[in-house]
């Protein structure tokens, strides 16, 4: 080999081996938890936790209303059942954001514990002595005093703590003085209180319940399940031991402004209430008024009044004179002059098939040229039921329905006795019109007003909400205070006592200049005076 080529050669042999430590189960489990533990994994995954709440707003939720969950499962045939499966109409049950969840609770405890402990170490040290040259730090402020370095270091110590600072003195005639333990106390609070809120949203989830109902004037309805329109227990409710009240709506009344015709106010509602009694399963009697803001209170339950509007009472006779359906049918308002929508669902029919009506009640009804029947004030002063009738399978496959809606995918529109257009029925109160088709009679006997209600028993509200308070007033102290640092050096040269007072601070902090100047001005200010 060439003299020139020896050299690589050496360098390669003389040239030190790395070898890299091997992590093995542990090292990684230890690295794995450090990563989910850190701040910033926690923040990422408060941010995918909202990105996946996205879908529950967007797509129907079968908890919440399973009737239009699987209409719109159905209409869309094929993003419908592929969006079904990853869990876009269960999205706060999926398995997906169940994991989100709990790997954010899991970060943020290991967040804060270790945390804790070094700020409870803090708060139990001294601060830290001063360091050489304050003139580095980012507020710095000399002068010259009168006085022995004993008598300006102590001045120094009272200054500061009238300041509400806490101070340590030290022999080398230096303060340090800190303040501002608040703000990390602030932020503990702030994301201690996240996981209580976790905790109390998760108590709700899992033990609590919901129900909507709509229940005309005169009605009234018991806690049971099958009484409810929608019902959506937690995981964990039994749901044959509700609790067994009952709720009787003995009037629903609405306020409008019937003054000024015109003015913009004109027909705007003033007030809702529903006047109830009942009683609880205690025993104890109920007779409250529940209003938009104002819900029932009760030890398992709140019913919080969501709707109201006009139920026209119906009643349909087949050809014999016997009543196939009689009752209140809820309509639900469209517009401010409740032109309201619904339908009348004859399930006792069956010769020559089931049939049912969808249609318009109007409160103050009138034909408009352009839009057609519609109400011009929300009271009822003209009322009248708009309807077209429908003959076919009330409810195809046994899916769910909106009592407000008529599903009309296995029935057909009934045409008049001609058979020249579709069968379309004006009645107002009083009036009984015949069916074509030996269907009998409708007739439509009078109004009564209804109130939609939610109840709900959430066990876990408590906790969220003072989590909340909490929550709010951690983060509003982590935002608005200082952590500040303060030091005053007393040097004596060539016979004169000169003092250093240097701050700095871990946040942007445009007044600790201030603080920095006026302590050395009231040092200098006290020895001259002294």
């Amino acid at each position: 080999m060439a003299k020139g080529d020896q050299t690589p050669d050496r360098e390669r042999r003389e040239k030190p081996t790395v070898t890299q430590p091997k992590l093995g189960v542990i090292g990684y489990l230890r690295w794995g938890w450090r990563q989910l533990t850190s701040m910033r994994t926690a923040l990422f995954l408060l941010l995918l936790l909202a990105i996946g709440a996205v879908p529950g707003s967007v797509f129907p939720q079968r908890s919440i209303d399973p009737a239009r969950t699987e209409d719109w499962i159905a209409r869309h045939e094929t993003t419908g059942p592929t969006l079904d499966k990853l869990g876009a109409f269960e999205v706060y049950s999926s398995p997906w954001f169940s994991a989100i969840y709990l790997l954010l609770f899991i970060s943020l405890i290991g967040c804060i514990v270790p945390r804790t402990a070094v700020h409870l170490k803090a708060m139990r040290g001294k601060p830290p002595r001063a360091p050489r040259r304050l003139s580095r730090l980012e507020a710095h402020a000399e002068g010259e005093v009168d006085g022995s370095l004993e008598e300006v270091r102590e001045a120094a110590t009272s200054v500061l703590r009238k300041r509400r600072f806490r101070v340590a003195s030290h022999d080398d005639a230096s303060v340090s003085a800190e303040k501002g333990y608040l703000k990390e106390t602030g932020n503990l609070i702030f994301h201690t209180s996240l996981v209580t809120l976790i905790i109390g949203v998760a108590i709700g989830h899992l033990w609590g319940w919901k129900a909507d109902i709509v229940v005309p004037s005169g009605d009234s309805f018991v806690n049971t399940v099958t009484r409810y329109d929608t019902f959506a227990p937690g995981p964990f409710v039994d749901e044959e031991s509700l609790s067994p009240f009952a709720i009787t709506v003995d009037e629903m009344t609405a306020d409008f402004n019937d003054r000024e015709p015109g003015a913009e106010t004109f027909g705007q509602p003033r007030d809702f209430e529903a006047h109830v009694s009942g009683e609880e399963a205690d025993g104890t009697a109920i007779k409250d008024v529940v209003k938009v803001n104002g819900p029932l209170e009760m030890e398992d339950a709140t019913v919080f009044l969501l709707g109201n509007g006009y139920a026209p009472v119906v009643t349909v006779k087949d050809a014999e004179g016997e009543v196939l359906y009689k009752g209140a049918t809820p309509f639900m308002a469209q517009d401010g002059n409740y032109r309201s929508t619904g339908a009348v669902k004859v399930g006792a029919a069956s010769e020559p098939e089931q049939f049912g009506f969808v249609g318009l009640f109007l409160p103050t009804a009138t034909i408009d040229e352009e839009q057609g029947p519609i109400s011009v004030f929300p009271d009822t002063r003209a009322p009248a039921l708009a309807l077209s009738l429908y003959s076919g399978e009330l409810y195809p496959d046994g899916r769910p329905q909106s009592v407000f809606t008529l599903d009309t995918e296995s029935m057909s529109k009934v045409e008049t006795t001609d058979g020249q257009d579709q069968l379309r029925l004006w009645l107002e109160p009083g009036d009984e019109e015949e069916l074509p088709g030996g269907r009998g009679t409708i007739s439509f006997d009078g109004i009564e007003r209804y109130a939609g209600f939610s109840v709900r028993h959430d066990p876990g509200k408590e906790l969220t909400l003072v989590s909340a308070l909490l929550a709010l007033g951690g983060l509003i102290a982590t935002l608005t205070i200082k952590r500040r640092r303060v030091f005053v050096r007393v040097v004596e040269d060539e016979g004169r006592v000169r003092v250093e007072v240097g701050g700095m601070s871990r946040d942007d902090d445009e007044g600790l200049a201030d603080i920095v100047t006026e302590v050395r001005d009231q040092l200098v200010g006290e020895s001259r005076t002294s």
